[in-house]
């Protein structure tokens, strides 16, 4: 802390004004990451498509591609619902940035590739590729970071929200399915929630960099981007199973995201699974259903990010 801020904190008013410090506002909004004539944006593209590509070497030799297709139904009606699904991260970023930016069509390449890096290398390394390539790319007053940061933070406050007002639909059903979950953790991780979900929106004004306006946007964009997901979910758990009820689906996508969200609540999968069980029955074919699932989910990184890694390279090589 330097001595400005320190001084600041001795003042009468210095807990409340601390945050508006300098050092503060640059850490929330930092300057363009590299003010050297080297442009680190023109070669982090290309580290990307080689880290993706790695990664994929890495586990594609053990995938079992004729065994998944055999069991994932072959109806067209699974197949697009499944195209859309998987899409759709990348779709509603691009209309965020389109409306915020601009950017064209071909912006949703690098957004494909910044939910494949998040994904498959590591957390939130997608969103400084996608920084990187804004840079390099895109007409805008000033730098990109602040927009691609609040766009993060607001989905994952979008998402503590949903996740608050599902559990509060749930809960008696939660109760019900007496998952062990202990209640100090549970309480516990209703509190972070809260937290997280509270605290940004009481420093919006130092915290995010992007208008009101331009925020009830984004926000109200990740909002519709949640809802839409457990919708698919359950429809797709549905073609697989169409026995069962899609309504029971929607209620097993909802107990799915509340579960996935809720902090320091341990074993999920195995929570999710008993009250996959709890609902539906059928213990076999459900744990089935769900490992095909997301077994060709990874396929599908895998197929997406050998085509993007490769294009990423080829495009690279032709610019030389």
């Amino acid at each position: 802390m330097i001595a400005a801020d320190m001084a600041a904190v001795r003042s009468p008013q210095g807990a409340r004004g601390l945050i508006d410090t300098p050092s503060i506002r640059k850490l929330l909004d930092p300057a363009p990451l590299v003010r050297s004539e080297r442009n680190w944006t023109a070669w982090f593209g290309p580290v990307i498509s080689l880290a993706l590509l790695a990664a994929i070497f890495l586990q594609i030799g053990a995938f079992d591609f004729a065994t998944l297709l055999g069991l994932v139904p072959r109806t067209p009606l699974f197949w697009m619902l499944f195209g859309i699904t998987y899409s759709l991260t990348p779709v509603f970023d691009w209309m965020i940035f389109h409306r915020l930016w601009s950017i064209p069509a071909s912006g949703l390449g690098p957004l494909f590739r910044k939910r494949l890096s998040n994904e498959l290398l590591l957390g939130y390394l997608g969103d400084v590729y996608f920084y990187a390539w804004a840079r390099s790319n895109v007409r805008m007053a000033g730098s990109p970071f602040g927009a691609v940061k609040d766009s993060a933070l607001l989905s994952g406050i979008m998402g503590n929200v949903v996740t608050l007002a599902m559990l509060g639909l749930t809960f008696p059903l939660l109760s019900s399915l007496r998952l062990t979950i202990d209640s100090r953790t549970l309480g516990a991780s209703l509190a972070i929630l809260l937290a997280l979900s509270i605290l940004p929106m009481m420093l919006a004004r130092r915290l995010f960099s992007i208008p009101p306006a331009q925020r009830r946007m984004v926000a109200a964009v990740h909002f519709a981007r949640i809802l839409i997901n457990v919708l698919l979910y359950a429809w797709l758990w549905h073609l697989m199973l169409p026995d069962v009820a899609l309504s029971w689906w929607v209620m097993l996508s909802t107990v799915r995201l509340v579960l996935s969200r809720l902090p320091l609540v341990p074993n999920k999968d195995v929570l999710f699974a008993g009250a996959a069980t709890f609902l539906v029955g059928r213990e076999g074919q459900i744990g089935e259903v769900m490992a095909v699932l997301a077994s060709l989910l990874l396929a599908t990184h895998l197929a997406v990010g050998l085509l993007l890694g490769a294009s990423g390279i080829i495009r690279k090589r032709r610019s030389q």
